[in-house]
């Protein structure tokens, strides 16, 4: 059995004597017998998807006017439907998972409604740790993205003017580095000689990098790299 069938047989198990569904009076339809002529419109022509698969929750009307005068019996519950024209008919709908949550209260399909809020509620957390996986997934891509450029960058330094050239901070986080590739940067500052944090020690494995990239300059246009640290292109032997 559907789900939407599921939510029909719930309904009709309830007692309600709303009968006359007629769409010139739905507007004037007293505030007690508006869930009776909801539940009546829903059985007549109502259906609600799969929560499992996507959210939507549909009355299929015969008239424009019908659909508007729905739409505001649904709003009357302070739940905005939107309509649409399919073919010959008119459809009064909601796809948001709260809204529709909201209405099978309001058909007195309560048992259909937490089932779907079960349902809801498991998506959302597959969802979320989705997202969260996603979102570590990402940050350890860039983390060894950055790691690889910079192991790049100060082996170059190291094979053109050797690490000894460098200043003792930056020797420093070099060789440190080199020994912990998958290391963060967070890792790298709790190893250093003195505490900086992070930042610092991005700011130094930066300085690594504008070094390395004058010596792709220099060494790319000529032996102009005596300009850097007093290297030379050459590889350091």
């Amino acid at each position: 059995m559907s789900f939407s069938s599921e939510v029909k047989e719930e309904i009709r198990k309830k007692c309600f004597t709303f009968k006359n569904r007629h769409s010139k009076i739905a507007n004037g339809i007293e505030a007690e017998y508006r869930k009776e002529y909801l539940m009546a419109m829903f059985l007549d022509s109502g259906s609600v998807s799969n929560p499992e698969k996507f959210y939507h929750l549909e009355f299929v009307c015969g008239t424009k006017q019908e659909a508007e005068d729905l739409s505001a019996i649904i709003r009357s519950f302070d739940i905005i439907p939107k309509i649409t024209e399919r073919k010959s008919h008119y459809v009064v709908y909601l796809k948001d998972s709260e809204a529709i949550s909201s209405m099978l209260s309001i058909l007195s399909a309560h048992q259909s409604m937490m089932k779907f809020e079960n349902v809801r509620i498991l998506k959302e957390m597959r969802e979320n740790i989705q997202r969260q996986v996603n979102c570590e997934t990402a940050n350890i891509s860039k983390t060894v993205s950055a790691s690889v450029r910079q192991i790049e960058d100060i082996e170059l330094i190291r094979s053109k003017i050797g690490l000894s050239g460098l200043p003792e901070n930056l020797q420093e986080i070099a060789r440190l580095r080199l020994e912990r590739p998958s290391a963060s940067l967070k890792e790298l500052s709790e190893e250093l000689s003195e505490n900086i944090g992070r930042s610092g020690v991005n700011h130094r494995l930066r300085k690594l990098s504008r070094i390395a990239d004058g010596l792709r300059e220099a060494c790319g246009a000529g032996p102009a790299s005596s300009l850097i640290l007093g290297g030379t292109c050459n590889d350091k032997q």
